[in-house]
């Protein structure tokens, strides 16, 4: 018997860092995303095999069940020592999948190069949680830590406002479908960013007016989902990034990279990373690609 459980990729537009301390980050889910197909298999382990979007096989191992319900203690972070923590925490939530089993053949398969930074670990997770039936909120907090504005954008095809609540994950379904799509675009910076370290330096540079920048952040947030014209979008997109550039003592990308750009360049999720989002009335793809950027993709290319 085989199952097939998928999630989506996510884009965090606004909102970065200041979401881990409860402001409201406005997201999107892509057309981007994982599978995660298990199968029965034997001798009380799992083997795993996990493939690129390419169909190339970038990590295969076996667990034991033991290593999973025992989690040993390593110093060295591998991908087989992050996959039996995670699967340890989902057993201390549900036994069950251990338990009743006889063992699984497992495979995940990604829809988008995983350097690319669309939520591989987001992905993930969400899957392991939805094949163990355990809560993947809870799943996140009790392995990678994070805001879960990333689960959320993998459980919802549309797009979302999300803030956390005393600890607690809020998502609202928001209505996101401008005239002016046709003017976004999506550049990958040819780097994955980590987002561990991006964290620990926000931390490390939050400034003592954080509830006068969640204030901030928030409003921009609204201005963004509200714009009716392009110019609109493109001004509160700015003001984002420079509030963002004040609180992390940062340039902006655009500063960094782009000056000469005419357009707006906004960074998305961990900044110095991953993609960057785009708006500008001519198509960009020419200026970008003269500067070694050559993975551009629309807006109806990128988001569900």
């Amino acid at each position: 018997m085989k199952t097939t459980f998928y999630s989506n990729g996510k884009l965090l537009i606004t909102g970065e860092y200041l979401v881990l301390d409860g402001a409201r980050a406005f997201a999107l889910p892509t057309k981007f995303g994982q599978n995660l197909i298990v199968e029965d298999g034997i001798n009380q382990e799992i083997t795993w095999k996990s493939y690129d979007y390419d169909n190339r096989l970038w990590f295969e191992d076996i667990i034991t069940f033991s290593e999973i319900i025992n989690n040993p203690v390593t110093k060295i972070e591998t991908v087989k020592t992050t996959l039996i923590n995670i699967l340890h925490e989902a057993y201390i939530l549900n036994p069950d999948f251990i338990n009743s089993s006889e063992g699984y053949k497992i495979s995940t398969q990604l829809t988008f190069p995983k350097n690319w930074g669309l939520g591989t670990s987001s992905t993930l997770l969400n899957n392991i949680a939805q094949w163990t039936k355990i809560d993947a909120f809870t799943l996140l907090k009790n392995s990678f830590g994070g805001s879960g504005y990333d689960i959320a954008c993998a459980q919802n095809n549309t797009p979302i406002v999300y803030h956390l609540e005393q600890n607690l994950p809020i998502v609202e379904i928001t209505h996101f479908n401008p005239d002016f799509k046709e003017n976004i675009y999506f550049i990958y910076l040819n780097k994955k960013q980590n987002s561990k370290t991006a964290i620990n330096a926000y931390y490390n540079n939050k400034n003592e007016h954080l509830t006068k920048s969640i204030v901030e952040n928030n409003k921009i947030t609204e201005a963004i989902l509200n714009a009716k014209t392009v110019k609109e979008f493109a001004s509160a997109l700015e003001k984002h990034e420079i509030h963002l550039s004040d609180i992390l003592e940062t340039r902006t990308i655009k500063e960094n990279v782009f000056s000469d750009f005419n357009g707006v360049v906004k960074s998305l999720g961990a900044w110095g990373g991953d993609f960057v989002m785009v708006v500008s009335k001519e198509n960009p793809s020419a200026y970008f690609a003269s500067k070694g950027y050559e993975t551009i993709l629309t807006y109806d290319e990128m988001i569900l």
